[in-house]
């Protein structure tokens, strides 16, 4: 099954709607009206109809799926009594949102090629031998990332006024469908709700000088990330043999498979659940596939770029990128103390 989220017109305003997607049919169904109409098919009241239908298939993804198995087996129920009523959408005519919203967002490197090849161009900048810390071969480490500044399938990508070094990275998101603590890697499967494509926007000239302060990445990633088009239910997918690509303009720059990554999905899942937890509707980055960014391959993006990246079983996730911002305040720097 797949599913998104759209922008909907309605006498209210716009509103945000949980739908599912039928590409083979070029539709979408709006799942809260789909239920509205099959409660008042049943003698509901209009009133009584439309709270139970909104509260079934709330805007957000995540608070829908926290409801458990309740919510697939409602979603099947649905869209089974199906009639041809304003439910149904064209695919092409939608407004896209994020697919998910979700409560906690991270993001791993887990793919051995990307790390390999992102550190070596990094050490031949600064003149030095390649060297990959061993911490990413005894854990799938991970950095949080912005959940409030997600995008959707079409929207524009912000180019923010402090970059001139703009990159895509070709990656899979995996959501989560229900808590747990202190998961083993079989245990964690069950906890796979679906994975979406994850394309982490990265500001790479700003990346380098705050990876610099052994913190992580921030205002290097933290602007953007689109995800999209929809999540794809973990039931359909051989999510450790899927073919990755994305493409620029039209004119492939990438092309990879998840059968590469080095730490396997459930193994990642328990290792994030250790101690902390995961809860319904988190949302985990793979990290990018090897060759899946321009940094990897000498190119940079620029502003009017179209990015396409596309994966198997799921879709084609594409974003225009935005011009750059205005120059705006920056830090001025500090003169360090002496000692």
């Amino acid at each position: 099954m797949k599913l998104g989220r759209i922008l909907r017109e309605s006498l209210e305003g716009a509103v945000q709607r949980l739908v599912v997607v039928q590409p083979e049919h070029g539709r979408v169904i709006d799942l809260a009206t789909a239920e509205y109409q099959r409660l008042l098919g049943t003698g509901a009241s209009a009133d009584a109809a439309r709270r139970l239908a909104s509260a079934l298939y709330p805007g957000s993804m995540s608070a829908a799926i926290a409801a458990g198995p309740t919510f697939l087996t409602a979603v099947a129920r649905t869209v089974g009594a199906l009639e041809e009523d304003s439910s149904v959408l064209s695919l092409g005519d939608v407004k896209w949102l994020a697919p998910i919203d979700p409560p906690v967002m991270r993001d791993c490197l887990a793919f051995e090629q990307h790390l390999r090849n992102t550190l070596t161009a990094l050490a031949a900048a600064m003149n030095m031998a390649p060297r990959i810390p061993d911490v990413y071969y005894e854990k799938p480490i991970y950095y949080k990332g912005n959940p409030l500044t997600l995008i959707g399938h079409q929207e524009e990508a912000p180019w923010p006024d402090y970059s001139s070094r703009m990159d895509y990275e070709l990656e899979l998101g995996f959501v989560i469908g229900r808590p747990g603590k202190d998961l083993t890697p079989e245990q964690a499967k069950a906890h796979l709700f679906g994975v979406t494509i994850f394309n982490d926007f990265s500001a790479r000239d700003i990346q380098a000088l705050e990876m610099q302060g052994l913190l992580g990445p921030a205002k290097g990633k933290d602007f953007a990330t689109a995800l999209g088009p929809w999540i794809t239910t973990a039931d359909e997918l051989d999510v450790h043999n899927l073919t990755m690509v994305a493409r620029v303009n039209g004119e492939e720059w990438s092309r990879g498979s998840s059968s590469t990554i080095m730490w396997r999905v459930e193994e990642i899942i328990a290792y994030i659940s250790k101690a902390e937890g995961v809860i319904a509707g988190e949302l985990i980055g793979s990290g990018t596939v090897g060759r899946g960014c321009g940094a990897e391959l000498g190119k940079l993006l620029k502003p009017g770029d179209v990015v396409e990246l596309e994966v198997e079983g799921i879709g084609i996730l594409r974003n225009r990128m935005g011009i750059p911002a205005p120059a705006g305040w920056m830090p001025e720097r500090r003169t360090p103390t002496k000692q």
